[in-house]
Parts: C-alpha cells; sequence; structure tokens
C-alpha cells in the first residue's frame, strides 16, 4: 500500500483537528457528560471510522480495508478493556464525576503518544527483521494465556493497579489530601505540592504504556502498513471518554470481555508466528502442503464472531446472576 507524504500529512492534520475539537472544545470545561452528548460523539467517531474503512476500499481495495476493519475492531476491543481498568482506577483514587472528563483526555492524549512510539518502532523493526513476527507471536500467546488466568484468578475485589513508578511518586513527592481541580500541582507556604489528580495521572499513563506492549504487536499480526496501523488506532481511541460515561456500570457485565481478549490475541499470535514461518520459507521445508497465511477475511470473522458472542455471553451470564442473586435481608 503505497501512502503519499502529502496523505500522512492531511490524515494527521485532520485527525490532530478532530482530537482537538474533542479537547478543546467539547471537553473545555470539566462536566460529566450527558447520555446524549456521549451517544451522539460515540456515533459520530464510529461514522467516521467506517467512512474512512470504505474510503481505503475504494481508493486500495477490500484487502486493505479488512485490515483497518479487523485492526480497528481488535483496537476498540482492548481500549474498551483499558477502559475497564481506567474505572477501576478512578473508583479507588475517589475521583469527582466532574474531573474524571479531564482524567480521560490526558489518559486518551498519552494512549496516542505511547501507541504513536510503538507503531513507529514496530514498523522499523519489521522493515528490518522479519524474524520480529516470532517475538509478536510469542507475545501475543503470552498474553492471551495472562488474560485466561488473569480471569480465574479474579475475584470481586478490583485493585487499583501498581507499579515501581507510582510507588515511587507517592514516596518522594508531598501531596496535597483534596483534589484542586484540574490541577497537577499548587503551592502551599512556598511549597510546590502535587495533587491527587498528579497521581492519577501517573496511574492511568502507566497504565496506556502496559497497553500499547499488547495493541501494537496486536495489529501489526493483523496489516503491516503503518499508515492502517496509524488510524486504526487514532479511530479507536476517538470517543473513549464519552463511551466511559455512557456505558458506565455496563463495563462491569462485560465479565467476559477478558476471555473474549485472550481468544482474539491468541488468534493473532498463531496468525503472526504462521507469517513468520512463511517468511522464512520454513512451511515448504516443513512439507507443509498449504499456505499458512491467514487471509485478511478469516482473521475478521474470527474478530467479529469472537466479540459477538463474548458480548452476548457476558450479558446472558450478568442477568443471570441479577435474577438469581440472594435478597439482602432487611432490618426487622
Amino acid at each position: 500500500m503505497d501512502v503519499h507524504g502529502y496523505a500522512w500529512a492531511a490524515t494527521i492534520a485532520i485527525m490532530v483537528a478532530i482530537l482537538g475539537f474533542d479537547i478543546f472544545v467539547i471537553g473545555r470545561r470539566p462536566h460529566e457528560p450527558s447520555m446524549r452528548e456521549a451517544g451522539i460523539a460515540i456515533g459520530v467517531f464510529v461514522a467516521l471510522a467506517v467512512v474512512f474503512g470504505l474510503g481505503v476500499w475504494g481508493v486500495a481495495g477490500p484487502r486493505y480495508a479488512g485490515e483497518f476493519f479487523a485492526g480497528w475492531l481488535t483496537e476498540y476491543s482492548l481500549s474498551i478493556d483499558n477502559l475497564f481498568i481506567f474505572l477501576i482506577i478512578m473508583a479507588k483514587l475517589k475521583v469527582p464525576r466532574e474531573l474524571q472528563q479531564f482524567a480521560l483526555l490526558v489518559g486518551i492524549v498519552l494512549a496516542l503518544v505511547f501507541r504513536g512510539i510503538f507503531i513507529a518502532v514496530g514498523a522499523a523493526a519489521i522493515d528490518r527483521f522479519s524474524w520480529v513476527f516470532f517475538i509478536f507471536g510469542a507475545f501475543l500467546l503470552y498474553t492471551a494465556v495472562r488474560l485466561v488466568l488473569d480471569y480465574r484468578s479474579h475475584d470481586d475485589e478490583e485493585e487499583a493497579p501498581d507499579n515501581p513508578l507510582l510507588r515511587l511518586v507517592r514516596r518522594r513527592l508531598p501531596s496535597t489530601e483534596d483534589f484542586e481541580g484540574p490541577h497537577l500541582t499548587v503551592r502551599r507556604d512556598g511549597r510546590r505540592l502535587i495533587t491527587p489528580m498528579f497521581i492519577v495521572i501517573v496511574a492511568l499513563g502507566s497504565t496506556d504504556l502496559l497497553f500499547a506492549l499488547d495493541s501494537i504487536p496486536a495489529i501489526y499480526g493483523l496489516t503491516q502498513e503503518p499508515y492502517l496501523v496509524f488510524t486504526a488506532n487514532v479511530f479507536a481511541l476517538m470517543g473513549l471518554r464519552q463511551l466511559y460515561f455512557l456505558l458506565g456500570g455496563l463495563l462491569r457485565k462485560l465479565v467476559y470481555l477478558s476471555l473474549g481478549l485472550s481468544v482474539i490475541l491468541a488468534f493473532i499470535g498463531v496468525k503472526l508466528v504462521f507469517h513468520a514461518l512463511h517468511e522464512y520459507h520454513l512451511d515448504e521445508r516443513l512439507g507443509i502442503p498449504f499456505s499458512l497465511e491467514i487471509p485478511i477475511w478469516l482473521s475478521l470473522l474470527v474478530i467479529i464472531g469472537t466479540l459477538l458472542i463474548t458480548a452476548v455471553a457476558s450479558l446472558v451470564k450478568s442477568r443471570w446472576d441479577e435474577d438469581h442473586a440472594e435478597p439482602t435481608s432487611s432490618a426487622a
């Protein structure tokens, strides 16, 4: 897929303008978006992604359009899983509802930055070393197993993510007790103090970094076109802030989301390993009588089917749990 420099520049300019409008115009004041505001925004962003994919179809053909849609759906699913972690962080750090929009905006911008860096690094590595597909495939298979194990050890009391960076910030930097609006630092008695919002941003940023490590190998397993990788990631991050408020408690009802993602990541991991074997002609040396390359239409079918089954099964399970929950005893 030959993408000229002017197409890159125009795409980046348009996407920066859209994200800038969302951040600096729609999100100019800290508030909790209404259901109508969130629904309209999500509808617009999804429509833009679909129109873009159809445009890719018209310009470059169905193969690349299929790669974009498969990558977009996969990244969107991973982003929703990321939202669930954001939900836990907001709850555990007691972020006021009216300030959560600001924190989400910063988190999404950080996600874009980290993914942009990993996209560039991944493209350079793939261009020079075909064996990197073995590493990407193995990493995705490891991530899939980790998701299954995390699900099996899941308990009702979710813990906010913790890491050395967060512990270092809490230990070394003095903080105020209460939030000071969206401010990250304030001056008190001649001292510069961080606010709880600073800690929230560090937690969101470190979470974004970990999710970028999963998402970039996943999409490179569906397309090796940096342009499609970039656009699929940006479209997947558009509207996440509104989706956070629109779904709300529904995020917690997607109980099988991690299992569905584990199936998708395992499938893409196997696809990457097969691709690497084909690149080095190892399939011929092993005497395999058919091509190991998995077509994009099959990838798209597996992703859509897995997501549909996951969503339906999750909602059925949540409804069953609600219907069979033991009633709380009232005080005498």
